[in-house]
């Protein structure tokens, strides 16, 4: 856990600023590449509500390249920070705690274009007390989720994960590459959700201000991370096999999101807005009993040669 740092004054106006910025600069793009419309939902909790405070869930479904494309905007308040966000920090427990953050998940309509998923966040909390000032700290990352594995695709992905950290220090890609391999893992399966990314949470080591830098960096490269292997994958013909070996794939997405993903437990926990929490969810998924790929297959390659960890670099 890194250390935390009292919070500026006008901090939270400029996270906000830039992390409604990122939404619009994201939805833009993936509209401009699917020619499909997001819905646009902005909501508010009410003062009487458990949670206080607004948001803006956007959201395609049914595009010509995503068949579901969620990007999430929130900045909500409440009395006491739940459980899975004091797990690792009991002497916050009962604090109060104000969260902002954009989340998004993209589902791609094609088999050989790999699911995405980003979030960045900064949350900070009053601890109990007399005088006590509040303390924030920053998480996030991105990874990459693939049906069929394409080496070149992974090492680009990954490139620019470390590209995005390199600024902020050397070691930051391998240590919070490391970080996302062992969260997004299927315990209960004994197998990882994906290829991995960068993920990082409980960071402020760089002092608030150039943490938030590294935020950014994170958020901003998420497009240019993305879209060139959505650009190259596509238009690639693919038939019934390749759809319904997407669709279990997809399976496992769901199990991770609803077992194991801290973010997910915050909101639900929190008595956040369920619709925008579970934007993450595919629209079409399908589990199998005792499932086998053929030996020697595409599908069988994606867990032998692509999901056990490893150095991309």
């Amino acid at each position: 856990m890194s250390e935390q740092a009292p919070l500026k004054p006008d901090l939270n106006l400029r996270v906000r600023t830039y992390l409604m910025s990122l939404q619009r600069k994201i939805v833009q793009a993936l509209s401009e590449l699917d020619g499909g419309t997001f819905t646009v939902d902005a909501w508010h909790k009410e003062p009487h509500e458990a949670l206080q405070g607004d948001g803006i869930t956007q959201i395609l479904e049914g595009g010509a390249v995503f068949e579901r494309a969620g990007c999430g905007f929130s900045h909500v308040r409440g009395p006491s920070l739940p459980p899975s966000a004091t797990q690792n920090r009991p002497e916050l427990n009962g604090a109060a705690f104000e969260a902002m953050g954009v989340s998004l998940v993209f589902h791609p309509r094609n088999p050989y274009v790999p699911t995405v998923h980003m979030n960045v966040r900064m949350l900070w909390a009053t601890p109990q007390g007399d005088g006590a000032n509040p303390v924030g700290w920053f998480g996030g990352g991105m990874d990459l989720t693939p049906y069929y594995g394409f080496h070149e695709d992974v090492v680009a992905f990954h490139t620019s994960c470390r590209n995005a950290l390199t600024p902020f220090g050397e070691q930051l890609y391998p240590r919070f590459k490391k970080w996302c391999d062992e969260y997004f893992f299927l315990k209960h399966r004994g197998e990882a959700r994906g290829v991995g990314g960068i993920f990082y949470d409980d960071f402020c080591e760089l002092g608030l201000e150039r943490s938030f830098e590294m935020m950014q960096s994170v958020g901003d490269s998420l497009l240019g991370a993305y879209l060139p292997i959505v650009h190259k994958r596509h238009s690639t013909p693919y038939g019934e096999r390749e759809r319904d070996h997407q669709l279990y794939r997809r399976g496992r997405y769901v199990e991770f999101n609803l077992v194991w993903d801290r973010g997910t437990h915050f909101g639900l926990q929190s008595g956040g807005r369920t619709e925008s929490i579970l934007l993450s969810m595919p629209p079409l998924a399908s589990w199998s009993y005792q499932h086998q790929n053929p030996p020697g297959s595409a599908e069988a390659a994606l867990l032998t040669d692509f999901l056990p960890h490893r150095d991309w670099l």
